[in-house]
């Protein structure tokens, strides 16, 4: 997720899966930079796994790129990272280019909200992660933005406070939930005007329900 100011170097989180399966990202310290932990991104991507094959992903306020590059590891085709804070996008950036995933992996310096009105990379995207700073209560404006960039049958990524989890609203079709310590995680399927298939992924996908963390 996206971070507000600048920072020295805080530590890092490993990819979990797929073909870059424990590569290290570096997290700096900078406020409102919470990645989403291992165990949670583990959890949320046997959910997703089936949709992720020749995916195009959008992860909006990608901080340290965890899900994006999390997605494209396990076999997205495409993610573009979305991150207004400029030592944070240019670290993305080298990121990309130590995985060798300069095609695959595009980093787009900018707010959140401003891209998607004025998007550099035309959509529709299959996935969308939207995990901002909570302070920030970014949630209601950023999904209201997203309908012109989904594909008709997207899939939501949201992350927020465990003690207050941000609603998706009508158009989106709760898919599967957990809960850790600090944060509530959701996925849902887009109710899109011509959406086609299952508006679940198969039962070998996951289970819902809580977790701890």
């Amino acid at each position: 997720m996206s971070a507000r100011k600048e920072g020295g170097p805080r530590g890092s989180v490993r990819i979990v899966g797929g073909r870059w399966r424990g590569t290290r990202l570096p997290v700096a310290d900078a406020e409102g930079l919470r990645p989403t932990s291992d165990r949670m991104r583990e959890t949320l991507f046997n959910w997703l796994q089936p949709a992720l094959p020749g995916a195009r992903v959008l992860d909006l306020f990608a901080g340290s790129g965890a899900l994006g590059l999390e997605a494209v590891s396990r076999g997205a085709r495409e993610a573009v990272l979305v991150e207004r804070d400029a030592r944070l996008a240019a670290s993305l950036r080298e990121t990309a280019g130590r995985l060798a995933a300069a095609g695959e992996v595009r980093v787009a310096e900018a707010d959140a909200l401003a891209w998607l009105r004025a998007p550099t990379v035309a959509g529709p995207f299959d996935v969308v992660f939207v995990d901002p700073p909570f302070v920030a209560g970014l949630w209601r404006a950023v999904l209201d933005a997203l309908p012109g960039m989904l594909a008709p049958d997207a899939w939501l990524y949201l992350e927020g406070p465990a003690d207050a989890p941000p609603a998706a609203g009508e158009a989106w079709i709760p898919h599967r939930a957990a809960t850790t310590r600090d944060a509530h995680c959701a996925l849902y399927r887009f109710r899109g005007p011509a959406a086609g298939g299952a508006a679940t992924l198969p039962e070998g996908s996951g289970t819902g329900g809580a977790t701890s963390g």
